[in-house]
């Protein structure tokens, strides 16, 4: 989930619009105080903050994010007009992750969305147990999968199935030993079962499905 904090209607509707056509899940607030409420009832996963905010500025909504321990290590993005270096370096010391001026193009910003998060969760990744694999992270605790940043969800079949390759990376695993892993000793389909869950999962995976190798006559890897 990303929040974008953006007093600009228009600029704030069509960001919102790009995020969730690129397959993210945003929301977008006018004022501070609408989004610290919806803070206090999710925490999201990335923040899109303008600094020429409505009550209060967005320097001062940053650094009461960093203030608190729940949401002090929340990836944040500045997007303002202000783009001189003096505003930069007051956006960045404030404790602000990145930071884009306007006016910016959409592309450059999914993909800094991408990379921020990204690093976010292999920079977390002692502390949570997040697995990471290239664009690949799962974070095991919270049984959730991302790929470029960008949650995929997955059946129980296909989580077991990437989390036993991502366990066991360069491992090559036969389809009779994924069958025993993933569903038993006592399950009695085929192994062309397996098979049609790489599929389904590569598809999810998007370009981290590339990370999943067939070796010919024997089965499957992932990694090196």
């Amino acid at each position: 989930m990303i929040y974008m904090l953006e007093d600009e209607s228009g600029i704030r509707n069509f960001v919102l619009y790009a995020l969730n056509n690129s397959g993210f899940e945003a929301v977008g607030f006018e004022t501070p105080s609408e989004f610290y409420s919806a803070v206090a009832e999710r925490i999201p996963d990335l923040v899109l903050l303008d600094i020429m905010l409505p009550e209060e500025d967005g320097i001062s909504v940053l650094k009461k994010l960093r203030n608190d321990k729940i949401t002090r290590k929340l990836p944040v993005i500045l997007l303002t007009a202000k783009g001189t270096e003096f505003d930069k370096v007051t956006g960045l010391d404030s404790g602000a992750d990145d930071y884009i001026a306007k006016p910016f193009g959409i592309m450059e910003l999914i993909s800094r969305i991408k990379a921020l998060l990204r690093r976010s969760y292999y920079n977390d990744s002692d502390d949570t147990g997040a697995i990471v694999l290239k664009n690949i992270v799962v974070l095991p605790e919270k049984h959730e999968v991302y790929a470029d940043g960008i949650k995929i969800n997955l059946t129980l079949k296909e989580y077991e199935l990437l989390l036993i390759l991502l366990k066991n990376k360069g491992k090559v695993f036969s389809r009779d030993e994924l069958l025993k892993e993933v569903w038993g000793f006592d399950f009695k389909g085929e192994s062309r079962t397996v098979d049609v869950h790489i599929r389904t999962l590569r598809a999810k995976l998007g370009a981290g499905g590339e990370l999943i190798e067939t070796i010919r006559g024997v089965g499957y890897k992932i990694g090196d």
